[in-house]
């Protein structure tokens, strides 16, 4: 049976339409439509800063490692009237797909790309923490954070950072006493790798530095600093911070350990010997002034 003409076109406009989704799908990246972030998620060099208006102005980051005492420090600061220190949010994994290929030069027109529509997605998703709050300053802990500093420094150039450091081979002990099955050659890689990233946003952005030993032992002193650094009073409920509620306290929402949940800060463990720091992670300690 031969096809009619209206069924022959319908079939031919099918295939047309596969054969550019195809040629789409096998275009060299930024071949032919904007830029958009690299597949993983992390910086991929430097990156032009937006000149979107943003309904969060000035949102505050942590930029740390994992296993450096940042759930302890968000619920310090959480704990004040004015700060609203969420859950780990891990917006490096929010991410914009456009549905078809002529998205990107739709969008294009109105001077957005990839990255830009994926700004936009971040800082609603704070507006929208911050409104329901009731507060008046978001900060966000993700440790993963670190590895994107330079596209949130893009997407908010009036951003504030706080470095939270902590000694790299206790940050290491750390991971191997929480983590299932991890082992120093995998564990010792992974820390140096963020706490590269955050030598290299200490070298390029202002803000105020923590360490972890110095926050488990003098916390009235060091939330005293932070609150001087955002702009605010200090209110010594924060040190209180048990006696309210902070969300859920479990994996990929941040620290869920006994310490923690016990409501009260409790001390750092004990730093390492030298000769017990791993020597990837030397260079980094003695630059941290721990070696």
């Amino acid at each position: 049976m031969s096809m009619t003409s209206g069924k022959k076109n319908r079939v031919a406009a099918g295939l047309r339409r596969r054969g550019a989704l195809l040629a789409a799908a096998l275009r060299p990246p930024g071949a032919g439509r904007p830029a958009g972030p690299s597949p993983g998620g992390e910086d991929d060099g430097a990156v032009a800063p937006s000149k979107v208006p943003r309904l969060v102005e000035s949102p505050v980051f942590v930029l740390c490692s994992v296993r450096s005492g940042s759930t302890l420090l968000r619920v310090l600061l959480n704990s004040h009237s004015r700060i609203r220190a969420p859950h780990e949010l891990h917006l490096r994994h929010l991410r914009v797909r456009p549905g078809r290929d002529f998205t990107h030069d739709i969008m294009g027109e109105l001077g957005l790309d990839v990255r830009e529509l994926e700004y936009m997605l971040w800082d609603n998703v704070l507006a929208y923490e911050l409104r329901r709050s009731g507060k008046a300053q978001i900060v966000d802990k993700t440790p993963s954070n670190v590895l994107i500093w330079r596209r949130l420094a893009a997407a908010w150039p009036r951003a504030r950072y706080i470095f939270l450091l902590r000694h790299p081979a206790s940050t290491v002990e750390s991971v191997l006493a929480r983590r299932k099955g991890a082992v120093p050659e995998e564990v010792v890689p992974e820390i140096l790798r963020y706490t590269e990233h955050i030598e290299q946003a200490r070298g390029e952005l202002s803000g105020i530095t923590v360490r972890y030993e110095e926050l488990t032992a003098e916390p009235e002193r060091v939330t005293k600093d932070v609150c001087a650094y955002l702009g605010l009073e200090w209110e010594p409920g924060m040190l209180d911070y048990g006696g309210l509620s902070h969300g859920p306290y479990r994996a990929v929402f941040g620290d869920w350990g006994e310490k923690l949940k016990s409501g009260e800060v409790q001390p750092a463990r004990p730093l390492p010997a030298a000769d017990a720091v791993p020597a990837e992670l030397r260079d980094i300690a003695r630059a941290w002034n721990y070696l």
